[in-house]
């Protein structure tokens, strides 16, 4: 057989094979070495001692809702920098390197798809656009969001990952706060359920308004959830904060979110909260 005659290569003493890279990944938590595509099944969670990674916008979508369900609003609303804002770089500049970086135009992600065949909108914040913060545009694609929701009768689910209000827009940035929560009124007046995901980190002006006025707010293990950060709070009050405090853990059992969910059980979870909480929805009601 000409297969038993081709020649093999020679590996001489001493040679190393070189191994492709990108296959394997280091855990920073837990400090083992995990295969990248075990890694990325598991919806970017750590095998190994479960730690929960931030997790991109569209691999959120393709791991929570049906496959292919999701069709993106509000996609073309970008900032038109009202305070024409400068520091080392303008305001223009930072939205052109986010874009770059993360190839959205903000940092919200808001649409609507389909949880087990029942249809809802959703929203999905993206840290890595200038950290998540909240400015003019994210509070218009939330606010649409709510008003969808309402009108539609269908339940509204926003996950967050926000280091708070964009401090380029100033005040126009804080005025969200109270934008978003006002048509969560809207929402809860029409009686269809909010249900608020709280990633790793939601601090800030996110924090304080609407992303804690969930009907249920289901934290992901290990998030940093509050207004200011630990060091900021240590600073002011001189004071040495309890360990893990304000992390998901902590806030269960001081009553401040409902249920910490890993990231594998969050799509079927909310499902099952959804059928209780929406129950009177037409969409729901069939079933």
């Amino acid at each position: 057989m000409a297969w038993l005659d081709r020649e093999k290569p020679k590996v001489h003493p001493g040679q190393k094979k070189d191994t492709p890279s990108g296959l394997w990944k280091k855990c920073t938590h837990c400090h083992e070495v995990i295969f990248k595509k075990d890694f990325i099944m598991n919806q970017w969670v750590c095998p190994k001692c479960s730690f929960h990674y931030p997790l991109p916008s569209l691999q959120r979508i393709q791991g929570f809702l049906d496959g292919d369900s999701f069709k993106e609003l509000d996609k073309d609303l970008v900032s038109n920098d009202p305070l024409q804002f400068s520091d080392s770089k303008t305001y223009k500049e930072r939205l052109d390197i986010a874009f770059k970086k993360t190839g959205h135009k903000d940092a919200i992600l808001t649409g609507r798809g389909k949880l087990h065949g029942k249809h809802v909108q959703l929203g999905i914040f993206n840290f890595d656009f200038m950290g998540g913060s909240m400015g003019s545009v994210v509070g218009q694609k939330i606010t649409n969001l709510f008003e969808r929701a309402a009108k539609k009768k269908e339940p509204a689910i926003i996950v967050t990952a926000s280091g708070g209000a964009r401090m380029q827009e100033g005040i126009v940035s804080l005025m969200q706060m109270a934008r978003t929560c006002a048509a969560l009124t809207q929402l809860r007046e029409n009686g269809v359920p909010f249900i608020s995901i709280l990633a790793h980190p939601t601090t800030g002006g996110v924090a304080a308004s609407f992303a804690m006025l969930g009907d249920v707010n289901i934290a992901e293990p290990g998030a940093l959830i509050g207004f200011a950060g630990p060091r900021v709070i240590e600073q002011t009050i001189g004071e040495t904060l309890p360990e893990g405090f304000q992390r998901s853990e902590y806030l269960l059992e001081h009553g401040m979110v409902d249920m910490i969910c890993h990231r594998d059980s969050l799509r079927l979870r909310v499902s099952q909260i959804l059928a209780i909480l929406a129950a009177k929805l037409p969409q729901y009601a069939q079933s």
